[in-house]
């Protein structure tokens, strides 16, 4: 099937594309929304623009539009984007937001497109294993619940942090795949990956419980 996958370049969209490439799918693009406010329902927002250099480093088209980040209105604006491609199917990274699946599967039906979401309603702590299994190289971008301090962001999802965000979820109950907006994550290599993508600079934005790793220079290098 010829398909578009909503990507942000945080690890469950990655995970999502790798498991429609590995099944055999003809991935014709990622599709990006970039929300001018920090209060998204739908869409990431800290370091959404580095999408550019994950679609690079993959080899695949991109195609992204920018959306006001007003609820709803951001869906419609979803819509027009897909609406414009020469696909058959959509991707969607969702694992358990009901609000985020059901209004991607709106825009499905109104386009008369396959729905597919390969991570949905699968355990929490088998994606975590996963994505370290196949060898993903994944940071943190940004912390928005209670439990997490500044020493997380820019901090990579390994075995230590994975047991780290066990401990969360037993204390606080945050989700372990920050399923509830509790994080955000940024892909720096993946098995799908030509090249990698490499931090040149970047700062620690804290404000009063959250904050967010700015990541103002990035570039690719040979894995």
């Amino acid at each position: 099937m010829r398909v578009a996958v909503l990507a942000t370049g945080g690890k469950d969209s990655a995970l999502a594309l790798y498991k429609v490439l590995n099944e055999g799918h003809e991935v014709a693009c990622l599709a990006t929304m970039i929300p001018l406010r920090e209060d998204s329902w739908m869409f990431h927002y800290p370091n959404i623009r580095l999408v550019d250099l994950f679609a690079e480093a993959a080899e695949i088209p991109l195609v992204k539009a920018e959306t006001s980040g007003v609820k709803e209105k951001e869906v419609e604006d979803l819509k027009s984007l897909v609406a414009g491609l020469n696909v058959d199917g959509l991707v969607s990274g969702a694992i358990a937001s009901e609000y985020q699946k059901k209004r991607v599967e709106k825009i499905c039906r109104e386009l008369r497109l396959k729905c597919l979401a390969p991570l949905w309603h699968k355990e929490p702590l088998g994606i975590l294993k996963e994505i370290l299994n196949l060898q993903f190289e994944v940071i943190m971008t940004g912390v928005y619940a209670y439990g997490f301090g500044q020493e997380w962001l820019g901090r990579k999802i390994d075995e230590a942090a994975v047991d780290a965000l066990i401990e969360l979820n037993k204390q606080y109950g945050v989700s372990l795949v920050g399923e509830g907006g509790e994080y955000e994550t940024l892909v720096l290599d993946a098995p799908f990956f030509k090249k990698k993508i490499v931090v040149v600079h970047a700062e620690k934005v804290w404000k009063g419980q959250s904050g967010y790793y700015l990541i103002n220079e990035a570039k690719l290098a040979n894995k």
